[in-house]
């Protein structure tokens, strides 16, 4: 995973995606299984140092109970923020101490459900003490989200600004909240904190741990609270663009030991490391597979696809870079420069910009990379879009269907309350 790419390798051949075609059309998405159990126990090796480590994915990345299935059997937890996420944790049979609730701007009664699945409460703000306290009480374990504002630095480089994050708490305000919650009788603490997204680096996880172990220490002498857990959240990155180096997480994993031996181990304390990754885990393993439908001549050239930002809204919502590979076409030049967008009525809808790839004739497959996730999770149904369908390349070869494609009865469902659809020509 750290080597440099110079191209990047599909998971799928044309001949398969053909195959796949004759019962699932495309666009759809499709995830590669071995992949993603191969990573996940990647992961757990870097940091079986700590005995209590733990990764809880997070679901908005990839939102489907099959996927979030196999992670649970490589031993990773759920990072929920929303009702809607703890349902799918419940649903694939997550209990307690699998789940990390964080959210923000919480609405009633969703910190009652996090209780009730015994989830690991983990608060926002320092406001939400007496929210949570009059809700549903306040449990024994509790996390607290710091944000220590500025801007975060990483290999002399800005990384992000978290002082201009709605997340987190100040550093005042959370020594404030662990006297507090202890008053309320909070025996466990934990730390959490994500200041950065998307960090192709290996010097990240070690700095942030750093960080935290230091902050985890101070609030021990000023608060004498038992800090038992340091989530460091998320913002491992993945490299998408072929000839960016990958984050070595075996390097990452020991880089956190190292900054445990020099901060924690000496204040006598022992903490379990939680993670939150959801592209490091899930990106690399996701395509997004189209078919090139129209081809348009004007002051550019257009090669139009059967999907849209509705399918993946990276391109268009951030202007991030998906890689393209024709199927069938891995070793021609790529001599032709296309910009390949959907079918929206917006400009912006576009996979790629001025992209050089091989020709592409009507009726090619495109496979669009690293969708895994934030892919079908951000999908819309704008311009009355239908999402694809999400499929599974299992470890044998065998492809599954792990979320139907939406049909225009789904798109039109919330109107089931009334006759005003009644007469619209749909079947299904």
């Amino acid at each position: 995973m750290h080597e440099i790419a110079k191209e990047k390798i599909p998971f799928v051949t044309r001949e398969m995606v053909e195959e796949i075609e004759k019962k699932y059309p495309t666009p759809f998405h499709i995830y590669d299984e071995k992949g993603i159990r191969q990573n996940a126990r990647r992961l757990k090796e870097a940091f079986a140092w700590n005995k209590g480590f733990k990764e809880f994915f997070a679901v908005k990345a990839t939102p489907n109970p099959f996927i979030i299935k196999i992670l649970k059997e490589e031993g990773c937890g759920v990072d929920c923020a929303s009702i809607q996420e703890l349902y799918l944790a419940e649903a694939v049979g997550m209990g307690e101490g699998d789940i990390m609730f964080s959210s923000n701007e919480t609405p009633a009664g969703e910190f009652t459900k996090a209780r009730q699945l015994g989830a690991y409460i983990n608060l926002d703000d320092i406001t939400m003490i007496d929210f949570l306290d009059k809700e549903c009480g306040i449990p024994e374990t509790v996390f607290c989200r710091f944000n220590p504002g500025g801007f975060y630095n990483v290999s002399n480089g800005i990384m992000d600004n978290p002082g201009d994050s709605k997340c987190g708490m100040t550093r005042h305000q959370i020594a404030d909240a662990f006297r507090r919650l202890k008053g309320l009788g909070v025996k466990k603490f934990g730390i959490h904190a994500f200041l950065c997204s998307g960090a192709v680096t290996n010097d990240y996880y070690p700095m942030l741990a750093k960080d935290l172990f230091q902050l985890a220490v101070e609030l021990k002498e000023e608060t004498d609270a038992d800090i038992c857990y340091i989530n460091l959240s998320g913002g491992v990155g993945i490299p998408y663009r072929p000839g960016v180096k990958a984050c070595d997480i075996m390097k990452i994993g020991e880089g956190v030991r190292a900054a445990y031996e020099e901060v924690i181990t000496p204040a006598g304390m022992e903490v379990a490391i939680f993670t939150e990754l959801g592209r490091f885990m899930l990106a690399p393993y996701g395509h997004l597979i189209v078919k090139a439908i129209h081809e348009k001549h004007i002051y550019k050239e257009y090669i139009g696809v059967n999907a849209c930002a509705a399918n993946l809204m990276r391109p268009a919502m951030y202007g991030a870079y998906h890689h393209i590979t024709v199927l069938g076409k891995e070793d021609a030049e790529p001599d032709h420069k296309y910009d390949v967008v959907g079918n929206l009525c917006e400009n912006n809808d576009k996979f790629a910009i001025d992209r050089d790839l091989p020709r592409i004739d009507m009726g090619d497959y495109l496979c669009i990379h690293d969708t895994g996730a934030h892919g079908f999770a951000m999908g819309y149904n704008y311009n009355g879009m239908l999402r694809s369908a999400e499929l599974l390349l299992r470890e044998d070869g065998e492809v599954q269907l792990i979320r139907r494609a939406e049909t225009a009865k789904d798109y039109f469902a919330t109107f089931d309350f009334c006759d005003v659809m009644k007469n619209a020509g749909y079947k299904k």
